[in-house]
């Protein structure tokens, strides 16, 4: 590589790790003259690199964003680091509809690579495990959304209900599949949590803080006016989503029992639910499900005597299932003296 070729590159690394340089210190970086950083620059513009010059006692330069993207520059760290996260966003972690573009990004990455980076990323394996199908999340209504949220624009947009519970669960249905009034929201994140993507939002109209599924969310035009953000509840975006989850705002079924199994037991098994100890032996289990029969039967799986603390529709979907096992049971004794009468008469046809 050339003196000048090489010193290009360096320039370029060093535009690329902060938003703006005095010209003398990139002079001073680079061990040359300010008049040949100018022409280094002007190579660089040639090139298809957007620098523009900054105003100040002594001048400097700034890399900005163009209509085309040039040539980028990353060290190998940099590059497999790239890589791994486009594999993993080609097997559906990104979702969204982004999958086909990332595997053709890191097609695109790993042709210009050297040889001893293709090795490198070409041993990460990574293995998409097949999960239930969750809604899939419209590219454009996620990009309108991340769009709005940077630039503090109050977005309104229509909201379906969730799904209607199960036919014979005892739950009126919503209207479900229908919008709502329209909603007036301040947007301040995007998350997803357990393979779905939520708006995490100031609601206006209800003067409360509301997460909402993406795949729901139907945006009008246009947006605005622009809003002052508002501080959000809780540690980080993590421990208020993680709260708010398990406060019951997703699940619109939630209840609260009385296992007599050990915490400890209980926990590892507990989902997103929420355990407190009572004792050696017992335990309050807080948890939420789709419909009230749907609960009850999840509290059930952990084989253990239940005291329903609240509320009262999940002590109506106990007895629920209870008529409903009664029944099946009844059945399935029917058969079994059917087939010993049977078996009884073929017995004394046979003496």
């Amino acid at each position: 590589m050339s003196t000048t070729s090489g010193r290009l590159l360096a320039l370029l690394s060093l535009l690329q790790s902060r938003r703006d340089w005095p010209g003398s210190l990139l002079a001073q970086r680079l061990r040359v003259s300010p008049r040949t950083v100018r022409r280094d620059v002007d190579r660089l513009r040639e090139l298809g690199y957007p620098i523009t010059a900054v105003k100040g006692p002594d001048g400097g330069y700034r890399l900005g964003a163009g209509a085309h993207l040039p040539p980028l520059l990353f060290d190998d760290d940099q590059a497999v680091a790239l890589a791994v996260a486009l594999r993993i966003a080609a097997t559906g972690g990104a979702g969204a509809g982004f999958d086909e573009a990332a595997a053709r990004a890191l097609h695109t990455v790993r042709q210009v690579m050297p040889a001893r980076l293709r090795h490198r990323i070409d041993t990460v394996a990574v293995t998409a495990v097949e999960r239930p199908a969750a809604a899939q999340v419209d590219r454009d209504v996620l990009l309108a959304l991340s769009a709005a949220t940077h630039a503090r624009e109050i977005v309104r947009f229509d909201y379906r209900s969730e799904s209607p519970p199960a036919p014979d669960s005892g739950t009126p249905a919503p209207h479900s599949g229908t919008p709502a009034a329209p909603r007036r929201v301040e947007p301040h994140h995007l998350v997803t949590w357990a393979g779905r993507w939520y708006l995490v939002a100031w609601d206006l109209d209800r003067a409360d803080w509301r997460t909402f599924r993406i795949d729901r969310i139907r945006p009008r035009t246009p947006t605005g006016p622009r809003f002052a953000p508002r501080e959000l509840p809780g540690r980080s975006v993590t421990a208020f989503i993680t709260d708010r989850f398990r406060g019951g705002r997703e699940w619109p079924c939630r209840g609260e029992v009385i296992l007599h199994l050990p915490a400890a037991q209980v926990s590892p098994f507990a989902r997103d639910g929420i355990v407190e100890e009572l004792g050696p032996d017992r335990c309050r289990l807080t948890l939420g499900s789709w419909s009230w029969p749907g609960l009850a039967a999840a509290v059930g799986l952990f084989d253990a005597d239940v005291e329903v603390v609240g509320p009262p529709e999940l002590a109506a979907a106990f007895a629920l299932l209870a008529r409903r096992y009664a029944a099946a049971a009844g059945q399935a004794g029917d058969a079994g003296q059917a087939d010993d009468a049977g078996a009884g008469a073929a017995t004394g046809r046979a003496g």
